[in-house]
């Protein structure tokens, strides 16, 4: 793992010195030490297989969210840019489908990421969020999110 610790950072740094090096072999190390002892998490050949595995749903998943993110600010200008501000906010209360905890919790920040909302409470399956609109709120059960991390939570368990 310090190997891809170490490719990234020379890849973000985006130019190769000498002290660029010996700074990236140093903190390789020491992050990987780290993630190993502090965190617990052990990296095996089956766990990078299936990060792999992952990694076109994921990047595909960042896609979704990026442009999620840039609609709902076009929606947020038009609202404010209007004549007359008309803003219904709403609390939607909704149960997800994800089974597991840190695909509700990507699901709920994703949905804060997104302008114009924000999850106010996640307990289980079950999400509070607050919209600005009706049209905000109306498309958050059986998202495109949601059927994303539902996708990826099959081929993590596959």
């Amino acid at each position: 793992m310090s190997l891809v610790y170490f490719s990234l950072w020379v890849i973000f740094n985006g130019r190769i010195t000498f002290e660029i090096i010996i700074a990236g072999v140093i903190m390789s190390l020491m992050l990987d030490a780290f993630v190993k002892k502090i965190l617990g998490i052990k990296f095996t050949g089956a766990t990078f297989i299936k990060c792999m595995k992952l990694f076109p749903d994921a990047l595909f998943y960042l896609i979704v969210l990026l442009t999620e993110i840039i609609r709902a600010n076009f929606a947020i200008i038009k609202m404010v840019l209007a004549p007359e501000i008309d803003v219904e906010p709403c609390i939607v209360k909704f149960n997800t489908k994800l089974k597991t905890e840190p695909a509700r919790i990507a699901l709920a920040n994703s949905i804060t990421l997104t302008p114009g909302t924000i999850t106010v409470s996640l307990e289980g399956d079950e999400l509070l969020v607050h919209a600005l609109s009706r049209e905000m709120a109306d498309g958050l059960e059986g998202s495109m999110f949601e059927n994303l991390l539902m996708r990826m939570e099959r081929l993590s368990n596959a």
